[in-house]
């Protein structure tokens, strides 16, 4: 079977709910079975750990077909000896963690993050962290060629309460963070909303905030439901956002906070209901985390504005590393900074995806609002609040995104020789090309023409060239939009230019 289609960059990903729109299953009963067989020998071989010496963890985000793909898994692995903990509805950053806390060698997560509710997935995960992509080709090979252990009787599967395991941890943190003189209770007179959008993050309401004393009345959609009813679990989606938005004003609450359907992704909202996401929410982790690393390094994804590369080496007096996106990428880079000797605390993309070296680098949005209620009751405490923080943040007048379909079969090749034709043009016209850009090309303009800049890369996995474009001034996009136009007219094959 042809199962390297379900590859998404570091997941196995594919419908698993029938739907008109969705099309038919792909990730079968059948499909999870050879996945996990072939992961299996992966483990034999990469671990050096044979099927019946194994430990794994199985967790599932909400979805429907959640329970459907944890009861394939079960059938997969037991005839093989393996050891397994079902730790049930779990966020994705709990699963790594498993490895590390009960402890076992590695770990499975069913989830599909934010995409729609017909479709699942698998993320693999050792105490080394998460499988890059060339482990999941690998193992996907191996599910086609139908590869699995040596059979072995005593296979084993019992439930595990390892959420309530690391909620405990999250609270520790937070009780040692803020050191308050009810030690236990650090979060009384706190108000702190949490909109889960029916994902697995719930248990931060209720089984974090509300033990230490925090005032969680306002908070939405806690209740799992994988139809996600309400909206889609996603920070970046401007809806779930303004849902976010308005339970804080609403409730009047000194915080909110909004995760994805797994929880390795969060944004958080503050007590005027603004939100703290994108370019702010990475100026303020990179703020958190140069606290104890002091010229240090940030790492970024490559579409964060000028106002942010300020705000980290003016304020901060950090070091700012744009790096390609894709939220694997930008951590490995971060990890390779610090192995080569450079003092690099915090990986970070705008998406929410936010990894600090102090958790493995690990991208966990339950961690990363856990650093912000932190600086949130330590900021109190001198009688200000995150938006002082933020203030020196110079944010753009104008953002836009417009997504470039590219129709040519071989994509890749024509997307790449636009950017190189684009790089030649804007050197031609004399314009500012950035010199540290680490993907795509970026270029920058004067006040006169157009007050910001522009960036142009090949989406990771789709035929697609997003184009991203900022200004300081009003009408500065349109400007930017513009000199864009006049090179895609020229340059038209294979592409769908009716969105510039």
């Amino acid at each position: 079977m042809d199962y390297m289609k379900l590859k998404s960059g570091t997941d196995v990903r594919g419908v698993a709910i029938e739907t008109e729109a969705g099309g038919p299953v792909e990730l079968t009963d059948r499909a999870v079975t050879d996945i996990a067989r072939a992961f299996l020998v992966w483990c034999e071989r990469r671990l050096d750990i044979p099927s019946d010496k194994l430990k794994l963890a199985v967790g599932r985000d909400s979805r429907l077909s959640g329970p459907r793909i944890a009861g394939a898994l079960r059938e997969a692995f037991l005839p093989y000896g393996v050891t397994c903990y079902d730790c049930g509805l779990a966020s994705t950053p709990s699963m790594f963690m498993a490895a590390v806390d009960i402890p076992c060698d590695c770990a499975v997560q069913i989830t599909a993050s934010h995409h729609p509710f017909h479709r699942n997935g698998l993320k693999f995960f050792t105490r080394d962290g998460g499988l890059d992509s060339p482990d999941i080709s690998e193992i996907l090979a191996l599910a086609e060629e139908g590869a699995c252990p040596e059979a072995h009787k005593g296979g084993v599967w019992q439930e595990s309460d390892h959420m309530e395991q690391y909620a405990a941890h999250l609270r520790d943190l937070i009780e040692k963070g803020i050191n308050a003189p009810d030690y236990h209770r650090p979060l009384e007179g706190f108000h702190i909303t949490v909109d889960a959008g029916n994902g697995a993050g719930g248990f931060y309401a209720e089984r974090v905030l509300a033990p230490l004393g925090a005032d969680i009345s306002g908070s939405r959609f806690l209740e799992p439901d994988g139809s996600f009813p309400n909206h889609i679990p996603n920070p970046e989606n401007e809806e779930a956002m303004g849902y976010a938005s308005r339970a804080v004003i609403e409730s009047g609450a000194d915080l909110g906070i909004i995760f994805d359907t797994d929880v390795d992704r969060a944004g958080v909202v503050d007590r005027h209901g603004r939100e703290i996401n994108r370019n702010r929410l990475v100026a303020l982790a990179s703020a958190i985390a140069l606290e104890t690393a002091p010229g240090g390094t940030v790492v970024t994804d490559s579409i964060t504005s000028d106002g942010l590369r300020e705000y980290i080496e003016g304020t901060l007096k950090g070091r700012h590393h744009r790096f390609q996106r894709g939220y694997k990428n930008v951590i490995n880079e971060a990890v390779r900074l610090n192995s080569e000797g450079v003092d690099c605390p915090l990986a970070i993309e705008t998406s929410g995806h936010a990894a600090l070296r102090e958790n493995y680098f690990l991208d966990d949005g339950a961690y990363l609002v856990t650093k912000i209620i932190i600086k949130l009751a330590a900021l109190r405490r001198e009688g200000k609040e995150l938006d002082d923080m933020l203030s020196p943040l110079r944010e753009p007048a104008e953002a836009v995104e417009v997504r470039i379909p590219i129709t040519e079969q071989d994509f890749r090749a024509r997307g790449n020789e636009l950017i190189e034709s684009l790089e030649a043009y804007s050197k031609e016209r004399g314009w500012a090309i950035a010199p540290d850009n680490r993907e795509g090309i970026r270029v920058s303009f004067p006040a006169g023409e157009g007050a910001g800049w522009f960036l142009v890369r090949l989406s990771v996995h789709d035929p697609i060239l997003p184009v991203n474009i900022e200004s300081d001034i009003a009408g500065g996009a349109e400007m930017i939009r513009g000199k864009l136009r006049e090179f895609f007219a020229g340059e038209s094959r294979g592409l769908d230019i009716s969105a510039l």
